[in-house]
């Protein structure tokens, strides 16, 4: 084994807090706070093991956030390999619903030279991975040919502004509104 590379078991936790932390900043929102130890006690670790992988709060948030990024990319081409393009769309957006959550939560829990940071490194994967999904409706005709992925990140970037006791009700609401207006005229679902 590679001394550098980290045991099975070191990166067993690791996975184990970052999923907790993502939990914990959903369950919180934007104005809620974040307890480190009940992230360490819900993953399963002790808060030395938490802070070996994460020497600041920050470290933590920016991981989770990164985490949420990776997954978002990576779907896209997963989505297109089982689902039509429009249905795709639709799924990969449910889940944008998610990430756009967890992003507003951590970016309410850093300092903002951290997240102007954090979000301008996301928005190119983000952008790629939409135009993934944006150009296979185009090809299967379901979706308008005058938008890019800088519009429709513009156009989502409203659920950063949603009030957490409006979450459920709206956000995916407003994502099939956003959807509607990308479909081509007389674009069904291929």
């Amino acid at each position: 084994m590679n001394p550098s590379t980290p045991r099975a078991d070191a990166r067993n936790n690791r996975a184990r807090i970052v999923e907790a932390a993502r939990d914990a900043i959903a369950a919180a929102g934007p104005d809620g706070e974040l307890r480190l130890n009940a992230i360490a006690q819900k993953a399963g670790v002790g808060q030395g093991t938490l802070y070996r992988h994460f020497p600041t709060r920050a470290d933590l948030l920016v991981e989770v956030y990164r985490h949420d990024v990776d997954e978002l990319v990576a779907l896209a081409g997963t989505l297109l390999q089982t689902e039509a393009p429009l249905t795709a769309l639709v799924r990969w957006f449910d889940r944008v619903a998610d990430y756009a959550r967890v992003k507003r939560g951590v970016f309410a829990a850093l300092e903002a030279s951290v997240w102007k940071d954090l979000s301008a490194r996301s928005l190119g994967p983000i952008g790629e991975a939409l135009t993934l999904l944006l150009d296979a409706g185009r090809a299967a005709g379901v979706i308008r040919a005058d938008v890019d992925a800088q519009d429709v990140i513009t156009l989502i970037g409203f659920l950063t502004r949603l009030e957490e006791t409006d979450w459920d009700e709206r956000s995916r609401h407003l994502l099939a509104i956003v959807l509607d207006g990308l479909r081509a005229p007389g674009g069904g679902d291929r």
